[in-house]
Formats: structure tokens, sequence, C-alpha cells
């Protein structure tokens, strides 16, 4: 199967590719490979900004934390401040009901706001991802910044190279403190 075009790239958060598209290539030898795309779905954007397509298309290994997924989008979205985040693995991309991953620190306040794992700590080959998965990743708890990271592909790869690296930039990062007057 050929890696993910340009075109992938560019879809929308609402559309699907080909279920025959859809396959994990087998083991060839080497580590999981995930091509990822992030689309930036909310945040405070500044009206030049909505609705456009912004997106990023980032390759990880599968043995990376989702700290360094975290600091690959952060990067990519050329965020300036750091701040809490989470990622959230429910029945959709941002349900706070399901499986929730932060930063060492970060509790939840009651029962159904309980945190499931560190960032840290879980590796993205821990959390069983198939091809088409869609989940949540939500950065700065007060500006709200919402992501849609959808499981394009999973192959193994020879470990040799850089990861994670942005592979797709679709449209510009708006300002992470845009000046919204």
């Amino acid at each position: 199967m050929p890696s993910p075009s340009r075109k992938k790239a560019k879809r929308t958060s609402t559309r699907k590719p080909a279920a025959a598209k859809a396959k994990v290539k087998t083991r060839s030898g080497g580590r999981r490979l995930y091509t990822l795309d992030v689309f930036l779905i909310g945040g405070p954007m500044s009206d030049e900004f909505h609705g456009k397509a912004i997106s990023r298309t980032i390759q990880i290994y599968g043995d990376q934390t989702l700290a360094v997924l975290h600091r690959a989008i952060f990067t990519a979205f050329d965020r300036e401040e750091e701040h809490l985040y989470e990622f959230q693995l429910g029945k959709g991309p941002m349900d706070p009901k399901g499986p929730r991953y932060t930063p060492r620190g970060v509790v939840g306040t009651d029962e159904h706001d309980a945190v499931t794992g560190h960032t840290e700590d879980t590796k993205l080959d821990d959390l069983k991802l198939k091809v088409d998965r869609a989940f949540g990743y939500w950065f700065d708890f007060g500006d709200d910044w919402m992501h849609q990271i959808n499981v394009v592909s999973i192959e193994y790869a020879p470990a040799k190279g850089r990861y994670p690296k942005v592979t797709a930039r679709v449209g510009e990062s708006p300002p992470q403190y845009p000046d919204l007057e």
C-alpha cells in the first residue's frame, strides 16, 4: 500500500478513507509507524481562520509516548507557550467520559473525570489503535484548542530516521493568542 497521498492529508475530518485502503501493512522487520492526520477543530481563532481546513500529518513510532505526540502537535501548530493537555479516546474524538491520558499531576474531579493514564508512560502501541480510529487532543484548558486525530495508516518501518515528523501541512496555524478585537 503506498503511503498516504497529499490528497488524503487534505480531506476533512468528517470523511473516512475507503475501507479497502485501510489496512495495516504486514511486519517486515522494524517498529510500528503511525501516520496521523491532526485537524484543528476548535479554539479562539480570529474570523480569518474560521471555516478553513487546518491540519498536520504526523508520523510517529508506536513505541513513542503520548507526551512525544503532544510535543509534535505543539510544534506542528506553531505553539509558543506550554499548557495542560489531554488525549481523549472515548466513543468519539472529544468524548471526556472515555479513557483520558494527561501529564502527571493532572487529576480528575470525580469518578466520571478520572484519568486513565499518563502521557509520559503511555505509548501509542499501548492504545491498540486501528486505522480509521479518531480520537481527541485538547490543548490549553482555558482557551480550549480542540483537535481531532485520525489514524490514517499503521505500517512496520525500519528503525531508522527521526520521528515524529510532520509530513504534510494544510492551512496556516492560527496564533496561540489571537487578538480577537
